[in-house]
């Protein structure tokens, strides 16, 4: 080839023109407007117009060796500005009955011309190509788009015979140049025209009665291996140097996507917007991946001493996930509005019969997603536990490495040694709540609904995540003294983990391990989130310990009382008879526990109640002989003073007058037996 070859892809280019100006919503009037445009400024840019006012001023033809990318991207502009005129007659010929004949033949028209557009196209590229200005393989685009455009406007002329052969030839020169394909983004475009074209070959197949229409590729191995000779000049020798220019080095391999499966089976990704962010999605798990193997390479070899930087490395670790959920959230956008409008076209679908459709990728990305950010969560809260543990105890790390701390002190004892954060334990709860919402998110998706091991695995690891969750919430309220809060929240944790329990006996044993059921699948599905019995019977001892403890706590804080105010405990309770009668009448307490025995008496103790009793009102209490002579007179003396004082008022009250006959029967009718009855 020499200097001037041409890099002219045709399926590419209006692939990414139909997607970005309305062709995705099926708006032909807007993509047919875009091209008019584009077609403009090209032939301005190669001063290609055909004069100024109504005089047409017809062009010379154009000499091969001028020929630049310009002039090729003209051509293709204008077979899809008439190609998409053509379609948006015939849409307003299925609305419009008083028009649609006209409309039908001005689409007809329309479409032949788009035909020939494309035939000169393809005729000027078989001439770089003999010339040696273009590549075999955007020969074969162009090939390939002029076959698709002539089939199509035959089936529409109700032509199914031609239309079949056209059509099929394409499908197969479309399979090679996928088999072929340097690239991800170059497979992926080509198996997209070919499910685009693969409804159109079945139903020629069904009009021309075929007893297998719905094989596709059968129908197009049997019918393009008799006439891909007819249709395509030089098709076998084009092959073949397709198949020399396909060799690509070490940099095409990293522009191809590795296999992406699912439950054993392949997930299929048929457009090219979906390679490029699942490429970079590729990427991020990489950088992740080779960090996490530099991690563990470096805690092999490193001392002892260098162990205390380990927060900086699961920074790294925080922003390696920090990427590959911002590749994920962009996948995640391109496949919903792919998904969005595969719904708006009619409810139909380009993906082949029993295959994966966009719905299942675009559920499959969510899944990813939501693992990854489960991961990161996870990896946070371990990070937030580490240094809090690095803090608090960096006089416990000798004993530790002496093998004196056998087992985990409980958080009750933990709290009694050092006095732990109270940030820390509210961000945990913060943290397990995205994670809870992440999983919840993930059981609604279809892919983990059809399959039932996954499903039980997902909800054992929201029952234990759920269980975590409220054993850290506990860890919240005993610094504030609430401790029935806390034992509740211990308790239905127990009640979590019991659900957790059950989610995993109904998974199958692991292969790797039959004597325990840890994880129900082998592939990474639910390895995001390691998770086996030994790790709930080991929460569930942890939350027992804390429970028991807390107990401990509150029995030593105020003997159990459900009041968290000791002071309240103490207070006197007076009877509920003493609540009413105090609003008319004032009371000496203190006297009247005195005589119903409570006061303490001579020799210290209390007086028998039938003493108290017995004693009359007049009567001063006995004086102990302990107190000063002076205190025992004053004592006596405002005790006699007090009750003269109240023999007094008794005798000035005037008695109670008895009620009349009269009054008596009267009330006693209205009243009852208050009065009572005579």
């Amino acid at each position: 080839m020499t200097d001037a070859t041409l890099q002219f892809r045709a399926l590419l280019l209006a692939n990414e023109q139909r997607n970005a100006y309305g062709l995705r919503s099926n708006d032909f009037e807007r993509y047919r407007k875009h091209c008019a445009n584009r077609t403009h400024r090209l032939r301005t840019s190669l001063k290609m117009t055909h004069g100024k006012g109504r005089e047409f001023k017809k062009l010379p033809p154009v000499k091969t060796e001028n020929i630049k990318d310009g002039y090729l991207q003209l051509l293709l502009f204008e077979a899809e500005r008439a190609w998409a005129y053509s379609r948006e007659l015939t849409t307003l010929a299925s609305s419009n009955a008083e028009k649609a004949s006209a409309l039908k033949r001005n689409a007809t028209s329309r479409f032949r011309r788009a035909v020939n557009w494309a035939t000169q196209l393809l005729s000027h590229c078989q001439s770089l190509y003999d010339a040696s200005r273009l590549s075999a393989e955007s020969l074969i685009q162009v090939t390939v788009y002029t076959l698709i455009l002539n089939g199509r406007f035959l089936s529409s002329r109700y032509e199914y015979d031609d239309a079949l052969t056209q059509l099929s030839v394409a499908r197969s020169l479309l399979d090679e140049l996928a088999n072929r394909a340097v690239t991800s983004r170059d497979q992926a475009l080509a198996t997209a025209f070919a499910d685009e074209i693969g409804p159109e070959i079945r139903y020629c197949a069904h009009e021309l009665s075929r007893s297998k229409a719905y094989d596709v590729d059968g129908i197009v191995s049997e019918v393009a291996s008799q006439q891909k000779n007819d249709i395509v000049v030089g098709h076998d020798a084009l092959v073949n140097k397709l198949v020399q220019e396909s060799a690509g080095g070490v940099e095409s391999e990293r522009k191809k996507l590795k296999p992406i499966l699912w439950d054993g089976e392949a997930v299929p990704v048929r457009n090219p917007e979906l390679v490029d962010v699942l490429l970079r999605v590729q990427h991020a798990e990489e950088k992740l991946a080779d960090g996490q193997g530099e991690k563990k390479v470096s805690d092999e070899g490193e001392n002892k001493k260098e162990r205390v930087g380990k927060g900086t490395k699961s920074k790294r670790g925080v922003a390696a996930y920090d990427a590959i959920l911002l590749a994920l959230s962009e996948a995640e956008d391109v496949a919903r509005r792919l998904v969005e409008a595969q719904q708006l076209s009619a409810g139909t679908t380009t993906s082949p019969a029993g295959t994966r459709d966009t719905q299942f990728v675009h559920a499959y990305i969510i899944y990813q997603l939501l693992s990854r950010r489960i991961q990161r969560d996870l990896l946070l809260i371990t990070t937030l536990i580490h240094q809090s543990q690095t803090t608090a105890h960096p006089h416990s790390q000798g004993a530790s490495k002496k093998g004196k701390a056998a087992s985990t002190p409980s958080w009750s004892q933990a709290a009694q040694q050092v006095q732990v954060d109270a940030r820390l334990f509210p961000a945990i709860v913060k943290l397990l709540d995205t994670i809870i919402q992440s999983l919840n998110q993930m059981r609604t998706l279809s892919v983990v609904d059809d399959s039932p091991d996954l499903a039980s695995a997902v909800d054992a690891r929201i029952a234990f995540t759920k269980a975590r969750r409220c054993r850290y919430l506990a860890r919240c309220y005993t610094p504030l003294k609430k401790y029935a809060e806390a034992l509740t929240l211990t308790q239905h944790g127990a009640l979590h983990l019991r659900e957790a329990r059950q989610a995993l006996s109904l998974l199958p044993p692991s292969p790797t391990d039959p004597a325990q059921t840890e994880d129900p699948i082998n592939t990474a599905q639910s390895a995001f989130y390691p998770l086996s019995t030994s790790d709930v019977s080991l929460l569930d001892d942890e939350l027992s310990a804390d429970s028991l403890q807390c107990k401990k706590d509150w029995f030593t804080f105020n003997g159990g009382q459900a009041s968290s105010d000791p002071a309240s405990t103490k207070a006197h309770k007076k009877p509920l008879f003493f609540d009413i009668a105090l609003n008319y009448v004032q009371l000496d307490m203190e006297r009247l526990q005195e005589r119903a025995g409570k006061a303490p008496g001579a020799s210290g103790t209390e007086a028998p109640r039938g003493a108290a009793a017995s004693a009359p009102a007049t009567k001063a209490p006995e004086v102990s002989h302990l107190q000063p002579p002076q205190q025992q007179e004053r004592k006596t003396l405002n005790v006699v003073g007090k009750t003269a004082k109240v023999e007094a008022a008794e005798r000035e009250r005037s008695p109670t007058p008895e009620p009349s006959a009269q009054a008596a029967r009267g009330l006693g009718g209205l009243l009852g037996g208050w009065w009572g009855r005579k």
